[in-house]
C-alpha cells in the first residue's frame, strides 16, 4: 500500500547559521552598541536564549533573529519564546525552545483532522515522533499532504519517504 511519513524536524546546521549570522548582526549595528545584546544556542537543550538591557531591545533582538530563519527558510513555527525574565544587571532575558518532532497531542489532533476529511481508505497511526499515513491510491495521498499543507497545526510539517 501506498504511504508517507508526516514528521517535524528543524535543521540544527541552518539554526546555527542564523544564530551566527544574528549575533553578527547585533555587534554590528549602531541601535546596539552599549546594550549587552547577545543571542547564544544553548545544544543540549536546544534553546536559544537572548538577551539584552531592556525589553524593548529584547523585542528587536527577537525580530532580527525571526528575519534570519526566515531567510534561512526555517519555519518560525518551529521556535516558541518563552517568558521575559528579568537578569543580572538590570538586563531581561529570555529563553527561546526550539520545537522537533510531533508530541503525542500534535499527533492526536493530526489523526482526527485526517479521519474526519478523509474517512475512506486513508488511514494514520503514530509512530513515535512521526504520523505514518497510508491509502490504497496514491491521489488520496497526495490529497493528504495538500490538505495538512493548507491546515495550520501550529508545529512545521514535512512529509518524507514517500512509497509507491
Amino acid at each position: 500500500m501506498p504511504s508517507f511519513d508526516v514528521v517535524s524536524e528543524v535543521d540544527m546546521q541552518e539554526v546555527r547559521n542564523a544564530v551566527d549570522q544574528a549575533e553578527r548582526e547585533l555587534s554590528q549595528r549602531y541601535d546596539f552598541k552599549g546594550t549587552d545584546s547577545s543571542i547564544e544556542l544553548k545544544d543540549k537543550d536546544d534553546l536559544i536564549e537572548l538577551r539584552s538591557v531592556s525589553e524593548d531591545r529584547l523585542n528587536a533582538v527577537r525580530q532580527v533573529l525571526e528575519e534570519k530563519f526566515v531567510k534561512r527558510k526555517l519555519s518560525l513555527k518551529a521556535i516558541e519564546h518563552g517568558e521575559v525574565e528579568p537578569a543580572a544587571g538590570g538586563s531581561v532575558r529570555q529563553a527561546t525552545k526550539l520545537q522537533a518532532g510531533i508530541s503525542s497531542d500534535k499527533a492526536r489532533e493530526l489523526n482526527k483532522f485526517i479521519k474526519a476529511e478523509f474517512p475512506k481508505g486513508v488511514q494514520s497511526q503514530t509512530q513515535g515522533e512521526q504520523l505514518r499515513v497510508t491509502a490504497k491510491k496514491r491521489d488520496d495521498l497526495q490529497a493528504v499532504i495538500a490538505a495538512l499543507k493548507e491546515g495550520d497545526f501550529g508545529i512545521p510539517l514535512q512529509f518524507n519517504n514517500f512509497r509507491d
